[in-house]
């Protein structure tokens, strides 16, 4: 009898002294890498709604690969903003960072002293200039020349334009402006002018009525980032130049989307945020692990911009409702 206790005295201490592995035998059971110890951060560079579809898609990424995500939002929109809320993430640890630039040329440094510290990667707008790892999202030159193609059916006369954006720091604005410029280079629609907002959609919608007053003789006007599709219909609708005007614009806002619809707006170039947000969970989450398999060679991956008329919008808006959860 004492022998016997003496033995499973010691095979206890045996099991106990094991891993986990060693005792349920090599890699049997063995759980995988636990992802829930990673914590990841995406930051956007403003407040429009058009980054909560891209958190959508972050909180995807999270409850698949069971993973933490700070999703931080710069109040007013600007770099000094978003450089403060970089600082904060990686003192707190954060694995990596997924970032839409807002000033990318004047922000290298900030990024590169970011990238000594965390996993760092641009989305919506490149920096390519920085130590950032990688890119995830459009190509944004690709997305105005089909905002170029747009108006060239919209316009099929030719005619005057203006276009309207924050901010022309921003490598995605300058990207689509370059698009647009080119795509109509050799036909008969002149671009007047491009105004600035800093992201302020009282002043987007004054910037809409004043250019109806100073020139009277547009034909259409574009914005080339979210809010200002519904800040230029509302300027347009306060002008009394409804269906007068023509408008054409970039991403999937509420407003827009329905403007779209009723016929006020004639369309609008979409760019996926949802894929933004779930795709640079899931790399940043892979980086931390120590896999860099699923970086491209040019560091880029693409998501495809889609256009967005009266006749598909119906489609695209149900399946933009399912992936957001909205009724």
């Amino acid at each position: 009898m004492i022998t016997f206790l003496i033995g499973l005295l010691l095979a206890s201490v045996l099991v106990g002294c094991a891993g986990p592995e060693q005792a349920a035998g090599p890699h049997e059971g063995a759980p995988e890498p636990a992802a829930e110890h990673i914590k990841v951060a995406f930051v956007t560079n403003n407040a429009s709604d058009f980054w909560q579809i891209a958190k959508a898609g972050t909180e995807k990424a999270r409850e698949e690969l069971g993973c933490e995500v700070a999703f931080r939002i710069p109040p007013t929109g600007t770099a000094q903003e978003q450089q403060q809320i970089v600082q904060d993430l990686v003192t707190l640890g954060v694995a990596g960072i997924a970032i839409s630039p807002k000033d990318p040329e004047n922000q290298t440094a900030m990024l590169n002293k970011a990238a000594e510290s965390v996993k760092l990667i641009t989305q919506d707008s490149d920096a390519p200039n920085s130590d950032r790892l990688c890119y995830i999202g459009t190509d944004n030159y690709q997305a105005g020349v089909a905002a170029g193609e747009l108006l060239n059916k919209t316009l099929p006369n030719g005619g005057k334009i203006m276009l309207f954006v924050g901010t022309l720091d921003a490598q995605n604005a300058q990207d689509r402006k370059k698009g647009i410029e080119d795509t109509l280079a050799d036909t008969n629609i002149e671009i007047v002018d491009t105004r600035t907002d800093e992201t302020d959609r009282l002043k987007a919608k004054e910037n809409a009525q004043n250019a109806l007053v100073t020139h009277p003789d547009l034909a259409c006007l574009v914005g080339l980032w979210s809010y200002n599709g519904p800040a230029i219909l509302s300027g347009v609708r306060a002008s009394g130049k409804l269906g007068q005007v023509k408008i054409v614009c970039f991403d999937e806002e509420d407003e827009t989307l329905q403007g779209v619809k009723d016929g006020h707006i004639s369309g609008t170039i979409v760019q996926q945020p949802f894929e933004f947000g779930y795709q640079s969970v899931k790399l940043l989450v892979a980086l931390a692990e120590g896999d860099a398999s699923q970086v491209p060679e040019n560091k880029q991956i693409i998501v495809p911009v889609k256009t967005i008329t009266k006749e598909n919008v119906d489609a695209f808006w149900a399946r933009l409702k399912e992936q957001t959860g909205k009724s």
